[in-house]
């Protein structure tokens, strides 16, 4: 009878055990030093980001025994990855009380104050753009600025100028469970309530969409990058429009980018011989020998009937990625004219790493990427720049295409 009970004993504790093995001490701390030699070997941006490593390695690893749910362990390397303020290094997993990754509006520091500088005109129902240039003052009844303090990261300094935007668009972007009100002033000083989850975004069921007006094709992708099917939607598409007198190509809607199958596949249809589009950069390192930089330039070659026409490309905050990797591309090879603002300026491009003890992983930038003349792809600023301004129910991207094909 003894043994039967201690071997029951033994069955519960190793069941209690294995409950409590997402959060388990041990194995979050080996996960934990994993990252960190991952990011320290792996991200190509690792010198290049003013943040304190000795910093991380004090706060983080005190934190890890305070850790007591699957919650806590996910947010904490969340947070991790929040303290080098870059939007490409992200976890492949979320919870309830994780970050969103973008919202409809950008906001941008000046003079001290956190203003909007653009909204998503291009996927927003009815957008109001009288908010352009107002002055964020609270999230959810809270001081904007103290919000901005009080974000979850340590080693990275908040006075800086670029960690302190970047943060702002993280905290407007807002935690999943929490909603997003906002307090803005306005240029006329009249302070108003946002409510930024009642802004409707359009629904688009199809990956690309497209249209003709005065003799000229309009072609939107719909954040379908990433799927290998639309290059025979584009095909298609292209073929319809294939008599026009010139192509409009709109990638303000591709915030979630894509693949550079589904890119090469794109410009390869616009181009009449092999060229050029990026220019990567990476490093290699074996063992205890050292690091070595290695450098190639990406070429796209011609495939099908090749549309000759002019082609314009339009984006915006919400052109990422892939979709910054087409620009560049298209700008590169003097293919298309680039219309527009800055894009999201996702740095370099992405390898997927695993943890050893969860069922999910991360994202590290191995490679930076730059135009063909040699601007990092985060830095490009299109030649047809156009600010937006206070004018309701006009898409002056757009606008201005048609202006320059005139």
């Amino acid at each position: 009878m003894k043994n039967i009970i201690y071997l029951l004993l033994f069955f519960f504790s190793n069941y209690c055990y294995t409950q409590n093995d997402g959060f388990n001490n041990y194995k979050i701390r080996e996960d934990y030093n994993q990252i960190l030699k991952d990011l320290s070997t792996n991200y190509i941006y690792f010198n290049d980001k003013e943040v304190d490593l000795d910093c991380i390695k004090k706060k983080y690893s005190k934190k890890i025994d305070q850790l007591n749910t699957t919650q806590e362990v996910t947010l904490f390397f969340e947070y991790l990855l929040d303290e080098f303020y870059d939007s490409h290094l992200i976890l492949n997993t979320k919870t309830s009380n994780s970050f969103r990754l973008h919202s409809p509006l950008y906001l941008s520091i000046q003079n001290n104050k956190i203003i909007i500088k653009n909204i998503w005109v291009s996927n927003i129902i009815n957008p109001k753009t009288n908010i352009i240039g107002a002055e964020v003052l609270q999230i959810n009844g809270n001081n904007f600025k103290k919000e901005i303090n009080k974000f979850p990261t340590h080693c990275s300094s908040k006075n800086s100028l670029v960690v302190r935007e970047w943060i702002a668009n993280k905290i407007i972007s807002g935690r999943y469970s929490e909603p997003r009100i906002l307090t803005l002033k306005l240029i006329n000083n009249k302070v108003i309530t946002l409510n930024l989850d009642e802004i409707k975004l359009k629904k688009n069921s199809k990956l690309i969409s497209s249209y003709i007006k005065n003799n000229i094709g309009v072609v939107k992708i719909n954040n379908s990058l990433g799927n290998n099917n639309l290059i025979e939607l584009f095909d298609k598409e292209l073929n319809m429009l294939f008599n026009t007198k010139a192509l409009i190509i709109d990638l303000r809607n591709t915030v979630d980018g894509g693949n550079t199958y589904v890119a090469r596949g794109i410009m390869g249809r616009l181009i009449n011989t092999e060229m050029p589009y990026q220019k990567h950069v990476s490093k290699e390192k074996y063992g205890n020998n050292p690091i070595v930089k290695k450098s190639w330039v990406e070429f796209v070659s011609p495939r099908g009937k090749i549309y000759n026409k002019p082609v314009l490309l339009l984006v915006s905050r919400w052109t990422g990625s892939m979709g910054e990797g087409l620009a560049i591309g298209l700008d590169g090879m003097k293919r298309a004219k680039v219309i527009g603002t800055e894009m999201e300026r996702l740095a370099g491009s992405m390898r997927q790493y695993y943890f050893k003890n969860r069922n999910y992983g991360y994202r590290i930038t191995t490679d930076k990427l730059f135009h063909v003349d040699g601007v990092a792809r985060e830095k490009f600023v299109p030649w047809y720049y156009v600010h937006q301004k206070r004018n309701e129910n006009k898409d002056e991207v757009l606008l201005k295409a048609f202006q320059l094909l005139k």
